[in-house]
């Protein structure tokens, strides 16, 4: 029995990807490049703006798979990790939570309770929030988990401030005319 053990955890950490995510104490997926924030979203959003970046709030839970795909899969991808790096500050929150946060008003209250007071009802959920001319905005959100090609397309659509003239929909047509254009086929499956 002791070796079918053995010969089991050899077999799952092989199939494991080379740079999966590692798992924090509350039961999160970890990256480097989230933000070690204190919490306080107004002052993220500051920080971020000053760097030239939006924030994008990262809701997730504990044993959610889907949760595990984005970071095993999206963020394992160099375009996407590069992406969010250049013009997000990301902050990881727990749908479940209990850490004090000062949302966007000033008001103090926990992850869990902040997520009900947005609608959160997916995990992953990525909230992105701007600030123009001195005004704080929520500009995008993806409910639940977007595959590689699609979670990118929506980063470019904030970056790229396209979410100021158009509809993602719109934005991501013209995305797709133009890979066709040059002979091109996403993988969106």
């Amino acid at each position: 029995m002791r070796r079918f053990l053995c010969l089991l955890t050899v077999l799952c950490v092989q199939l494991m990807p080379a740079g999966a995510a590692e798992l924090g104490d509350d039961g999160l997926y970890l990256q480097p490049w989230f933000s070690d924030s204190f919490l306080e979203l107004a002052d993220d959003l500051d920080e971020a703006t000053a760097e030239g970046k939006d924030l994008l709030v990262l809701f997730e839970q504990k044993g959610c798979p889907y949760c595990r795909e984005m970071h095993q899969v999206n963020f394992e991808r160099d375009e996407i990790v590069s992406h969010l790096k250049e013009h997000f500050v990301v902050v990881q929150l727990n749908l479940w939570g209990a850490r004090e946060v000062v949302d966007m008003n000033g008001g103090s209250l926990e992850e869990r309770d902040l997520a009900a007071q947005w609608g959160i009802n997916f995990t992953p959920t990525s909230v992105i929030f701007s600030k123009d001319d001195g005004e704080t905005a929520e500009v995008f959100r993806m409910p639940g988990y977007f595959k590689p090609f699609h979670f990118l397309k929506s980063l470019e659509y904030v970056s790229s401030d396209a979410y100021k003239d158009q509809i993602f929909q719109r934005f991501l047509q013209a995305e797709f005319e133009a890979l066709a254009q040059n002979g091109l086929t996403p993988e969106v499956w």
